[in-house]
Parts: structure tokens; C-alpha cells; sequence
């Protein structure tokens, strides 16, 4: 196994890696099915890192279809010890315009009945999720999106919301009064996968629009995003070039390595011997 490698995610308008030295494709198969696409590794900034587009390459995946935990469980087989995300959202406030980037710290989920979590038959573990998103890579992407001139904002609340449809107007401005700053539709389940899996995990929210709450501002739709989108993919790309040339060689000043330290509350004398074996890569150095 791989041990530092850097997983990167791409969603909406990002389904390549451009840069990249020595790739390779990698089908990676889990406990819980198979992963939004082939896995595209190679060196990006002399660090090892596996892409892999979030609804597969062209597209071909709704919100609710994903496998996430195919996904992310697949960065931990590969060795990803932090992965960074980048997905399309709609502003909620009136100072994020279009082509602004939030790297949020609090999700908010509104989604319907996803699956969260790789435990359940039998195995119990509650990890701490107060904090989402890891403190440390956070500032990294912030830095790297200001060295490249991007306007970045660090912090804020991503609202979580199941799609594939776009917001009602009532249903926008209700989102608006809980004080989100930004709406989108996958990354709550990535980020506590992530946690879970003790991978570190940031995500660069690309905003395309204002949803439908602007009164000046033309309605969200699918043009208009796909224009934002082509603009914002180029200077994500640069972002997370910009941070993987930064990152360190160890992993400090965050707890995501030992999440799952006294996570799990099982008795360990009725946990069946297959479910230690299935989460073996997440949990065996907890569960012998």
C-alpha cells in the first residue's frame, strides 16, 4: 500500500487531473461495491495522488447514486491519508458571488436517508464530527488559493441538500434564514466517510450561482452553470497543484489520523470475526 498518497475528488466540470506524471489507472474493488470510476494516479508536484471524478467520467451519476463509501473506502485501500474535494455550490449570501471558492468548516445535512457511515451488522462507533473538515488542510487550500489569485474565502457552512432538482424559491430563501453560506449536494457524506476513515478531508466549494433566492441575478440552470463551471474547474486545478506542492511529509496539528480512537463501542468479545476483516484497512489497528 501507498502510505501518503493524496486523494483528490473532482466534481462538476472537474473530471481530469491535468499535470500529472507517470499515470496510471487503477479499478479498485471494496466491501461495499465499486467506486464512481477508475481511480487516475500519478505524480502532481512530485507528491503521489489518485484522482477520481466524483460522478464518473462524462457525467454519468446523480447526487443520490453515489457510492460514497465505495469511494472514499477506496482512497483508504490506496493509502490516501487526506483527500482534497472540489464540487459546485449556489451562494446563500450576497457577497459570494460566482467564481468566489469557500473552503467551509460546517456542513449542514439536509440529504434523505444516504448511507454515512461503514459501520452497522453488529459493528457500533460514534466518531466526534463536531469539526468537520480538517483544520489543518483548510488553511493550506486558503493559502494556496490566494497565492494563485483565486478569491477565497476560509471557512462557512455548506447546506447539504439530497437534489437532483435545484431549490424552490420558498425552499431557498428558508435555507437562507438558517445562516448557510453556500448549498451544493455531495460533499456531507464524503467528509464523514473521511472522518470515519481517519483520512484528512477539505473541500474547495466552487460557487456558480445564487441559487434562486437573488432577485436581480438570473435563476439557476445548467447553462449557467456549465459557463461558471469551465472557469472555476481551471482555477481549482491550480489550487490543489498549488497545495500538494505544499503539504508536509507528516500529518500534524489535526486529530483525523486517530478519529477513531475509543470511537468504536461494541464489546469486542460479540464482534464477529468477518466484520473486523471487512473494515480491516479502517479499524486494524483498534480490532485485532
Amino acid at each position: 500500500m501507498t502510505q501518503g498518497l493524496i486523494g483528490i475528488i473532482g466534481g462538476s466540470g472537474l473530471y481530469d487531473m491535468e499535470g500529472l506524471e507517470g499515470v496510471e489507472e487503477r479499478r479498485v474493488e471494496t466491501p461495499f461495491g465499486s467506486p464512481s470510476d477508475a481511480y487516475i494516479t500519478g505524480l502532481l508536484a512530485g507528491r503521489r495522488v489518485a484522482f477520481l471524478a466524483r460522478h464518473g467520467r462524462g457525467h454519468r451519476l446523480m447526487p443520490s447514486e453515489l457510492n460514497f463509501r465505495a469511494n472514499i473506502f477506496g482512497f483508504k485501500l490506496l493509502g490516501a491519508e487526506r483527500v482534497i474535494s472540489a464540487s459546485a455550490v449556489g451562494s446563500m449570501r450576497e457577497d459570494l458571488p460566482p467564481l468566489d471558492i469557500v473552503i467551509p468548516d460546517q456542513f449542514f445535512d439536509h440529504t434523505k436517508g444516504r448511507v454515512s457511515t461503514f459501520f452497522g451488522r453488529g459493528l457500533v462507533a460514534h466518531v466526534s464530527f463536531a469539526d468537520p473538515t480538517c483544520p489543518v488542510l483548510g488553511k493550506l487550500l486558503f493559502a494556496a488559493g490566494q497565492s494563485v489569485g483565486a478569491r477565497v474565502h476560509l471557512g462557512g457552512t455548506y447546506l447539504c441538500i439530497e437534489g437532483p432538482q435545484f431549490s424552490t424559491r420558498a425552499e431557498s430563501r428558508i435555507y437562507r434564514s438558517w445562516g448557510v453560506d453556500v448549498i451544493g449536494m455531495t460533499n456531507l457524506q464524503e467528509a464523514k466517510l473521511c472522518r470515519e476513515a481517519e483520512i484528512c478531508y477539505a473541500t474547495l466549494a466552487l460557487v456558480t450561482d445564487y441559487d434562486v433566492w437573488h432577485e436581480t441575478e438570473q435563476d439557476v440552470s445548467v447553462e449557467t452553470v456549465v459557463a461558471i463551471l469551465k472557469q472555476n474547474a481551471e482555477t481549482a486545478k491550480a489550487i490543489i497543484k498549488a497545495t500538494v506542492s505544499s503539504f508536509p511529509a507528516d500529518r500534524e496539528g489535526c486529530h483525523c489520523g486517530s478519529a477513531m480512537h475509543e470511537a468504536i463501542i461494541t464489546a469486542r468479545d460479540i464482534i464477529t470475526a468477518d466484520i473486523p476483516e471487512l473494515l480491516r484497512p479502517i479499524i486494524g489497528k483498534y480490532v485485532p
